[in-house]
């Protein structure tokens, strides 16, 4: 049987195992999908192990994506773009693939939720690896504009400069550069009850809102904000984590799983648990 499994430091909070049994069940594949504790400092020696004990692939959590970056041999085109892997794929030939797909899926579930990029106005908040993973492929949807909000003004800016057509400033910027029609928040904010000091009408008529944190509820702090602002839908990150999984588990057994079936499961065993 074919040995999957998600590393990280901690790991054990992980939903991956459950989506890939989901996954697993539904396309029939021979195959095991667990949890890998590593030590910090121990990527590669954490890594080898696996392989060496029949492991086939290996989705990355944090602190250890540019570890996954750094090992693999070979790198796809977004894994590059995004300086980080999320998933390694073991070859038969001995050689590891390293790929990022959290873009994936992040645009797959824009396009679930039939939220438009082309032609629209996108403020993007944050400069750190989550942010990081989404630009390149939101830039190939065409936004009419995409502007980068940081509090530190200098990584937004070095980020921007890697990506042509984005433009980067600080959140006081904001009011000068009008209203817009998708926001989108990649820091960490919700994790602690904050929201990013935005202006009261930054939203558009009929604007959206995505946060990249998700809740058993499918509601955070910045998206009841968002809400009580003037935003016209908003949604979580739990549909883009089951659609960076689908597309790691493309990856791997070239079968793709219907993803809406386990959106809708997995939001089901978050409220249960709450």
């Amino acid at each position: 049987m074919d040995k999957y499994a998600v590393l990280g430091n901690p790991v054990n909070h992980s939903r991956s195992p459950a989506i890939h049994a989901m996954f697993r069940d539904e396309t029939g594949q021979d195959m095991e999908y667990g949890t890998l504790f590593c030590p910090l400092g121990s990527f590669r020696e954490t890594a080898d192990s696996f392989r060496s004990g029949g492991g086939r692939g290996l989705n990355i959590t944090v602190p250890f994506k540019e570890d996954a970056f750094r090992y693999a041999d070979t790198l796809t085109e977004r894994a590059k773009t995004a300086g980080a892997v999320n998933t390694l794929r073991f070859n038969d030939d001995g050689t590891v693939l390293g790929d990022n797909t959290d873009g994936a899926g992040f645009i797959a579930d824009l396009k679930r939720l039939k939220w438009p990029v082309s032609g629209k106005r996108v403020l993007v908040m944050g400069a750190g690896g989550a942010a990081r993973g989404i630009l390149m492929p939101l830039q190939e949807e065409r936004p009419l504009m995409l502007f980068l909000a940081n509090r530190t003004v200098s990584r937004a800016e070095a980020l921007a400069r890697e990506f042509p057509k984005i433009v980067a400033g600080s959140y006081e910027d904001l009011p000068s550069r009008g209203s817009f029609d998708l926001v989108i928040n990649a820091t960490s904010g919700s994790l602690s009850g904050t929201v990013p000091p935005l202006p009261d009408d930054i939203f558009a008529p009929g604007a959206r809102a995505y946060d990249l944190m998700y809740t058993p509820s499918g509601m955070t702090v910045f998206l009841e904000w968002a809400l009580s602002h003037g935003c016209c839908q908003v949604s979580d990150g739990l549909g883009m984590l089951v659609g960076q999984a689908k597309e790691s588990f493309r990856l791997w057994r070239g079968v793709s799983p219907d993803s809406e079936r386990v959106l809708k499961a997995l939001r089901e065993m978050l409220r249960a648990e709450a």
